[in-house]
């Protein structure tokens, strides 16, 4: 097991906070972990005529313009239902609304170095939503498309699709769909 002795924020935004803890492991020996904060996510699964609705954004981190599903988190680091997180992402990031959704699991998005869950959902019945919000500053080139299942299938393997959580989610999909 291991103990917090201490712990202090180093860095805080809008987003997101990282702080540093002092930790005593059951041997005795001490230690350190950077962990980042972030509020759970919501990561949706918009299903339409066996394809699915992407978005292709923008990411900073990595250098590069990659397709996945729509995911986010609440402004502020806001703290809601996981349901109607997953309903304002699906609205804001594809102007659609779900007439059903299903969860499809949990998960942390790397639970090495960040405390961030994400509450995965299945997107059925989908319509154009016309009050969705407008995308947050960060997401103004972003872009939302339907694929086929098969050219999904076939971006997944050439790399156009890179983001383990879509990866993950599509796994809990299968299972899904599987289990029916």
């Amino acid at each position: 097991m291991i103990e917090q002795v201490a712990s202090r924020v180093v860095y805080e935004n809008a987003w997101m906070s990282v702080r540093e803890d002092e930790i005593l492991r059951a041997d005795g020996t001490t230690g350190i972990y950077g962990v980042i904060d972030k509020p759970q996510s919501a990561l949706i699964v918009p299903l339409q005529d066996d394809g699915f609705w992407l978005v292709e954004q923008y990411r900073y981190t990595v250098g590069g313009r990659f397709w996945e599903f729509p995911q986010g988190t609440l402004p502020d680091r806001g703290d809601g239902d996981p349901a109607e997180v997953a309903r304002h992402e699906l609205a804001q990031e594809t102007g659609l609304s779900a007439g059903r959704l299903t969860p499809l699991g949990r998960f942390f998005h790397a639970y090495g170095m960040s405390s961030q869950a994400c509450n995965a959902w299945l997107a059925t019945d989908l319509q154009p939503d016309p009050a969705a919000a407008a995308p947050d500053p960060e997401e103004v080139d972003l872009v939302a498309k339907w694929f086929p299942r098969a050219q999904f299938e076939a971006m997944l393997r050439d790399g156009r699709i890179a983001d383990l959580a879509t990866i993950g989610a599509y796994g809990l999909l299968m299972l899904e769909e599987r289990s029916r």
